[in-house]
């Protein structure tokens, strides 16, 4: 009798089994990545919802007062220079926050650095954040952010402070407004965003899919007035590296503050004295300033 007829097994064969077991993950991964690609935003800003009689009235027992642009809109809140026995030079701070939360949940910046510096304290808002208008992105930050500073105080130096994701529009603004910035505070910042986002997701072609990067160092090449650096030793949402990065890339007067043992969110909440420091190194910041 003759041999039963079989099914060829040849390298086509085994080609097409592999790729039957390999595309089912593969379409998972892209799928996935889909997903990511639409929805990052919501990833990235993470803006919270606060009704305005709330705001009213945390901003009161912060002393902060309403802060609009030329419509009337509320776009931060602001807080006057503290009377001081002693004649100071007027100032004036522009705080650029953090993701979570909202500009007027941000006294922990504006106290201490009242404190030992008489200057008149600007918070900005995000659009979309608090009562605010708008969405999160990084076109309505640089916007919302230049709309800010054209309000703020003229013939008097400013001052940029920022916190995390801040730091890239408050770096866009100091490179922008170079001659008026007189000087600039990095608190757990990074150099890029896509960067960060590599790090918390290196299993994702980031790169590519990113729409809003804020590449703070590259802004802030822009810029060549003091720039302070206040890097979390123990950052669990930025690397340490990130911040360090933004200050050894910088080429103008810098210092770098490394806080060890401290978290992302317990960084950000430093003491008078070390704004003290701070407020030191912009009236007297070296030609050169070495990494410590």
């Amino acid at each position: 009798m003759g041999d039963a007829i079989s099914s060829p097994r040849g390298p086509h064969s085994l080609r097409s089994r592999v790729w039957r077991l390999a595309r089912l993950p593969l379409v998972a991964y892209l799928g996935f990545c889909l997903l990511v690609a639409v929805f990052q935003r919501s990833l990235v800003f993470h803006p919270p919802s606060v009704s305005t009689a709330d705001l009213e009235r945390f901003a009161a027992e912060r002393r902060f007062i309403a802060w609009t642009n030329a419509s009337g809109l509320r776009i931060g809140w602001h807080r006057p220079a503290p009377r001081s026995g002693h004649p100071s030079k007027p100032a004036t701070v522009l705080i650029v926050h953090g993701n979570a939360g909202t500009a007027v949940g941000r006294e922990y910046l504006a106290d201490p650095i009242q404190e030992v510096f008489p200057a008149e304290v600007f918070l900005l808002e995000y659009p979309g954040y608090a009562d605010r208008p708008g969405s999160p992105s990084q076109s309505s930050f640089l916007a919302a952010a230049e709309e800010a500073f054209g309000r703020l105080p003229t013939g008097v130096p400013v001052y940029v402070v920022s916190e995390s994701i801040g730091t890239g529009t408050a770096a866009w603004l100091a490179g922008r407004h170079p001659d008026r910035v007189a000087g600039r505070c990095c608190l757990v910042p990074y150099d890029r965003l896509v960067r960060v986002a590599r790090d918390r997701m290196p299993w994702l072609p980031v790169e590519l899919m990113l729409l809003d990067r804020f590449p703070a160092s590259d802004w802030l090449s822009d810029y060549h007035g003091p720039v302070a650096v206040g890097v979390a030793g123990e950052d669990e949402t930025i690397r340490p590296a990130r911040g360090i990065n933004l200050h050894d890339q910088y080429h103008g007067p810098k210092k770098l503050w490394v806080f060890p043992g401290l978290s992302h969110n317990e960084a950000i909440r430093q003491p008078a004295a070390w704004w003290r420091e701070v407020v030191q190194f912009w009236n007297n910041p070296p030609a050169t300033s070495p990494r410590p």
